[in-house]
């Protein structure tokens, strides 16, 4: 399995393109800003797109979305939850225990309400790999103040769920660079609050 990063937008966002290093089939989580860098990547790979993910409904998640799918239709995924703040039809509405795979490779869909109320993270604990969305991040968490944020619903999504993720899981955030469970545990001091209250 590949993964490669592509920063983009106004707000630096992380867009992954996660794909079979065999069949060259895969996805597109969270692209943003420009169309055409996705699509030259995909180009160059050249990368068979089985459908897009997002992990949540906010702008700077989606911005490339469109663009993509004028060259590539493909199907559009997010949670149930999120599904009527999202400005496009979605194709596939996800919900918590889903299955996504990526050759051989499965990811479950992990609800992790918080940033909003349709977030999730994609999990392989057998590639020991999550895409986190706006959840976690290296060394904070995602907003809990916008319009379908909930400071509660984090500490939950944090206390019941991530924590339980062994030190080997990478995860690779909507912002910022990929860390190890572990380093987040040595240097994410929003995390280390929830956990030690």
């Amino acid at each position: 399995m590949k993964i490669d990063r592509i920063i983009a937008g106004s707000l630096q966002t992380n867009g992954y393109l996660v794909y079979d290093d065999k069949s060259l089939k895969g996805y597109i989580i969270d692209p943003d800003g420009s169309a055409d860098i996705f699509l030259t990547k995909v180009n160059q790979i050249p990368l068979k797109v089985e459908g897009i993910i997002l992990s949540h409904h906010h702008y700077d998640h989606r911005g490339a979305v469109e663009g993509i799918r004028a060259k590539i239709p493909c199907p559009l995924y997010i949670h149930g939850d999120d599904k009527n703040r999202l400005p496009l039809k979605a194709d596939v509405i996800l919900k918590n225990g889903d299955s996504i795979f990526v050759g051989e490779t499965e990811f479950h869909v992990v609800h992790t309400p918080g940033h909003t109320k349709g977030g999730i993270c994609l999990l392989s604990e057998e590639k020991n790999v999550a895409f986190t969305g706006d959840t976690i991040f290296n060394v904070d968490l995602g907003r809990t103040d916008l319009r379908d944020g909930s400071p509660e619903e984090m500490i939950q999504s944090i206390k019941e769920i991530i924590s339980k993720w062994k030190d080997e899981i990478t995860i690779y955030p909507g912002h910022g660079d990929p860390c190890t469970m572990a380093y987040v545990r040595q240097h994410n001091r929003e995390y280390l609050q929830i956990i030690s209250s």
